[in-house]
């Protein structure tokens, strides 16, 4: 009887459960957090961005609507069309000159230095110039490459030129350079982290297997560096696409980009000219990763 008691006793009380979530749910609801920052931080941003590309302006201020005129004026203009093209051979330039450098830096530090504490050194020593502004870095070409500067005085002094070098600051070469100073670090990081992570029996391998040393570069070292190089160009492509302060310094106004282009637009109070400008330079430079995604696969190094 008490047997049967208890049994009825625990018959009457409720029943707990407990909520259990599928995985999948789980997994979105510990994303919610970053979604929420990169919804406000990064996507809204770019949606009032492209809002206000279709308002209309003059010289009294910005009138909500909705009109396709800045995306007609910025891809009617053939001035638009040529500073793109001037930005896409900046791009050019200094991405070949950034994956060159990088990847023999990068090379080096990798496999010719054999203590990892060496290697951190190194490293670390190419990190300093990045503990100053970028415009100090690029200011500081100035007196080196001026009329009167460091290397124009340099080769009248060894007799090497008669007269000053005018194309050595304020011109396209100028801009490259400097360009290529400012970003070549992000082309070394990725590449020396792919490096860094190639087995070294794959190079026994390939040697024992008759291959010179070239051989072991193109076949070995370059496919596994591939996801790394992919990574800095997209750093590279990205931040020369975005530049302005480094165009209208080293060119001395005499360059021209579509970043500059729009900062000259937000000075004269165009912000929805400047806006389209922004949603086009978004769009092609997309592209350019997307292409890039295409022909490398860089998952492995996420």
């Amino acid at each position: 009887m008490a047997t049967i008691a208890a049994a009825t006793e625990d018959s009457k009380q409720p029943i707990r459960r407990t909520l259990r979530l599928s995985p999948s749910a789980i997994s979105y609801l510990q994303a919610t957090p970053l979604i929420a920052i990169l919804g406000f931080f990064f996507l809204l941003p770019i949606a009032m961005i492209t809002v206000v590309s279709f308002w209309d302006y003059d010289f009294a201020g910005l009138y909500p609507d909705f009109l396709t005129m800045n995306y007609t004026d910025t891809l009617g203009s053939w001035v638009t069309w040529k500073t793109y093209l001037n930005t896409l051979k900046f791009t050019a330039i200094v991405w070949a000159l950034t994956l060159l450098i990088g990847f023999w830096v990068a090379y080096f530090l990798a496999f010719h230095i054999r203590k990892t504490s060496t290697q951190m050194i190194l490293f670390l020593v190419c990190t300093v110039p990045f503990m100053t502004s970028n415009i100090i870095r690029m200011i500081s070409w100035i007196p080196v490459l001026g009329r009167n500067g460091l290397v124009n005085s340099s080769l009248i002094k060894m007799g090497i030129i008669p007269q000053p070098i005018e194309w050595l600051l304020y011109s396209d070469f100028a801009v490259v350079l400097a360009m290529v100073h400012l970003y070549t670090l992000f082309m070394v990081t990725p590449i020396f982290n792919t490096l860094m992570r190639i087995d070294r029996s794959l190079f026994e391998a390939a040697r024992d297997a008759g291959a010179s040393g070239w051989q072991v570069l193109w076949n070995v070292v370059i496919p596994l560096a591939k996801p790394g190089m992919a990574i800095g160009t997209i750093f590279v492509v990205t931040l020369v696409m975005a530049d302005f302060s480094t165009v209208q310094v080293m060119s001395g106004g005499q360059s021209a980009s579509v970043a500059l282009m729009m900062k000259n637009q937000m000075s004269l109070l165009q912000y929805p000219a400047a806006a389209a400008n922004a949603v086009v330079l978004l769009a092609v430079v997309l592209l350019m990763v997307a292409a890039i995604l295409r022909v490398v696969d860089i998952r492995k190094e996420l």
